[in-house]
């Protein structure tokens, strides 16, 4: 495994002391397999979507679950394993097992709403900005320490 020297950031960066932390953890991570398969796009200006495939998974079978930064979805049906040894796959490549993902996810982002139609799980995010963060113009000359 190779190490990433972030001593470079440090130099233009200010307090992203942080960013190290999640560079390690996102190595450290454990290794997610590719199932289910799933998109994530841009829906607009700080808007996201995650669109996950998950046919044959109803509504109730579906946990969704966010927990300071890391979005989690779990899927887990009743008797998948046993419903395999009654029946007979000349091909089997619908897959019935099941599933954890885990999403990272950015500051300030937060899920709006979840849907699950024509199996495919939809997952609308939203960057939302707090006011103390959004850039604010300084006046040359607004002196805000008094002299004394």
């Amino acid at each position: 495994m190779r190490t990433i020297d972030l001593s470079p950031l440090y130099r233009s960066f200010i307090g992203s002391d942080h960013l190290a932390s999640m560079i390690d953890a996102a190595a450290r991570q454990e290794k997610q397999t590719s199932y289910p398969p799933y998109n994530i796009e841009l829906t607009g200006e700080d808007k996201y979507r995650i669109t996950m495939a998950i046919a044959g998974f109803a509504k109730d079978d579906v946990t969704i679950e966010v927990q300071e930064n890391t979005l989690k979805v779990t899927g887990a049906k009743e008797g998948v394993d046993n419903d395999e040894g009654e029946k007979k796959f000349l091909h089997k490549g619908i897959s019935a097992r099941n599933f954890e993902r885990k999403f990272q996810l950015g500051d300030n982002v937060k899920v709006l709403a979840a849907d699950l139609e024509h199996g495919l799980l939809h997952i609308d995010l939203e960057r939302v900005i707090p006011e103390a963060q959004k850039p604010r113009k300084i006046e040359i000359g607004s002196n805000l320490i008094e002299n004394k």
